[in-house]
């Protein structure tokens, strides 16, 4: 029989759209909202300079503030469609063809405009794992907490994954979707945050998931684990992502 998990002191806030959790020098929000209006897509749209997704949740977002630091970090809808091409996609950019998609491009700008649009990833594949807000605080001590190379002999630089799959209490979780469109019936697109908070850890989970119909499917996961117990506090992140063609993934599926 396994031992019981001793669930450490922490408090919850709630507010309709916005759920909190303060557990050891930690303090980490979640917010998630109904699709952006009309005036906050316009507002996005311009400073984006490239069309939206047909759901993009532009009030969403995820954000970790370590107190005694200052060290903060986040994911946000705005940021996440920043890191979507905009531009001429050339070889290596990871572009995606359908039959039809120059046709659909140009009938993605405003119905009222006259400008055709612009060049951009139609499919809004996004790399992006989240964002260190580095004017969250003037403290010096900031600059103590850097990304630097995981040591591959130390197992600390590493996300436990025993640890993450035992059954201990959720104490707080949060599943947060940015954006996601259906590109116009050729598949979907899709970027979700989701976030759990144990009695011994914290782990995030964002991944960018793409399927274009009869082409391919593309997967971008952003993992990163704390572990309450490391001293100095350790932040653990991973990025991958895998794609296989269309034809490949419904053949495995069907074996």
């Amino acid at each position: 029989m396994e031992a019981a998990v001793a669930v450490p002191q922490h408090q919850l806030f709630e507010s309709p759209n916005t759920r909190s959790i303060e557990i050891f020098d930690w303090f980490i929000t979640a917010s998630t909202n109904p699709i952006s209006n009309a005036e906050h897509c316009d507002a996005l749209q311009s400073a984006l300079s490239i069309p939206l997704p047909e759901m993009t949740f532009g009030n969403n977002f995820l954000t970790l503030e370590h107190r005694p630091s200052s060290w903060k970090y986040s994911f946000s809808t705005k940021d996440a469609l920043k890191a979507v091409k905009n531009g001429q996609l050339v070889d290596g950019d990871g572009g995606v063809k359908v039959g039809y998609a120059d046709k659909w491009l140009e009938s993605r700008h405003a119905p009222s405009s006259t400008v055709a649009t612009k060049p951009y990833d139609w499919t809004y594949t996004s790399t992006y794992p989240g964002h260190q807000d580095v004017e969250a605080s003037t403290d010096s001590s900031i600059s103590e907490f850097s990304w630097v190379p995981a040591d591959d002999e130390n197992p600390s630089n590493g996300i436990p994954m025993a640890e993450l799959t035992r059954p201990d209490p959720i104490l707080f979780y949060a599943e947060i979707p940015l954006f996601e469109d259906e590109l116009h019936d050729n598949g979907s697109s899709a970027l979700i945050v989701r976030i759990r908070v144990m009695p011994s850890c914290i782990f995030i989970l964002s991944r960018f998931t793409l399927r274009v119909d009869n082409v391919l499917f593309r997967t971008y996961d952003t993992r990163m684990y704390h572990s309450f117990a490391s001293k100095p506090p350790l932040i653990v992140r991973e990025r991958s992502g895998w794609e296989a063609p269309y034809e490949r993934v419904k053949q495995v599926r069907n074996t």
